[in-house]
């Protein structure tokens, strides 16, 4: 691991993308608009599955969850990024940085497995609708959903202590724009082997087995959607399962990228590109494709500001009355 100066240190600098003072300006504005965007949205999806009763149905359960799940994903990174371009670097301490690897390494993993959860539900509704009900019940959605989330937590929790245990040295300055792995391995003064190897390990073992039982899934929705007899049933089908999947893909393509695979010893702008896209660009797209696309979602979200505005114009209404 590279270390250009051996003296052990406390803190670190993460210096995102490196640029001009008018380029960070505008990096700043656009990920700041993409990150109000992603939490209004996600917001907005858990209101309106709370709001409406017809939406208390499994399918957007897993959706409340998911978007629960993206804010905090998001959140977890996004403001460090931002602090970072206001200035010459975003300062953290090394148990900050850790504490955010860890945050961010479980929210990955419990979008993996909410990510197989969702694609099981939809694999059980379109290929054995008869059974669904009795196969997917409140029970049933509520243990998934629980493993999903205490797996998520679980699954880095050793590669997390084993990291805890070493100590570090400068240069101060972390290249990436959140404490990822790969980075804060190579700042470590010790022989990191053991930690970085259980990384790439456990890491391999939560995506390739999450993003093959998803893709599973996926195949049987897809073979059960071609056997379909109308052609527009078909088409509405398909439309809805590729915008799933075009987000499946995204985000299963940049994290096998930087995780399936041994830490490189040094540190590459391409790494952090993809890095940009698993952890700002995919929470954007999740929300708009997999439930403000989603009709019925769209109907209660319609009714729900239609309320809101009646409400407001009864109250206007009811204070003009009362002067």
């Amino acid at each position: 691991m590279e270390s250009a100066n051996r003296s052990v240190v406390k803190m670190f600098v993460i210096l995102a993308f490196p640029a001009s003072p008018q380029l960070r300006m505008l990096a700043f504005t656009l990920i700041l608009l993409t990150y109000i965007l992603t939490i209004t949205s996600n917001m907005v999806i858990i209101s309106v599955i709370k709001a409406n009763r017809k939406l208390q149905r499994p399918m957007y359960y897993f959706l409340g969850n998911f978007s629960f799940m993206e804010i905090w994903y998001t959140t977890s990174t996004v403001p460090k990024m931002l602090e970072s371009f206001l200035g010459s670097g975003s300062p953290i301490t090394v148990a900050g940085c850790i504490a955010q690897l860890y945050l961010f390494f479980a929210l990955g993993s419990t979008e993996c497995f909410l990510l197989a959860t969702m694609a099981y539900d939809r694999f059980l509704a379109i290929c054995h609708p008869l059974h669904y009900p009795a196969l997917m019940n409140l029970q049933t959605t509520t243990w998934l959903v629980t493993g999903a989330w205490v797996g998520g937590f679980l699954a880095p929790l050793l590669p997390i202590v084993l990291i805890s245990q070493l100590s570090f040295c400068g240069p101060k300055v972390i290249h990436h724009f959140f404490c990822d792995a790969g980075p804060l391995l190579r700042r470590s003064c010790d022989n990191a082997l053991l930690s970085s190897t259980m990384v790439s390990v456990l890491a391999s073992l939560v995506i390739l087995s999450t993003c093959l039982l998803t893709m599973i899934s996926y195949t049987f929705i897809i073979s059960t959607i071609l056997h379909i007899p109308s052609a527009t049933g078909r088409r509405k089908a398909f439309s809805t399962c590729a915008s799933h999947l075009a987000v499946v893909v995204i985000y299963y393509a940049t994290v096998i990228f930087i995780y399936v695979r041994p830490i490189s010893p040094s540190s590459s702008e391409l790494d952090k590109v993809a890095s940009f896209f698993y952890a700002v660009v995919t929470p954007l797209l999740n929300p708009m494709i997999y439930s403000l696309r989603n009709k019925e979602v769209k109907e209660a979200l319609k009714m729900m500001v239609g309320n809101r505005q009646m409400f407001v114009k009864n109250t206007r209404t009811l204070s003009m009355d009362c002067l």
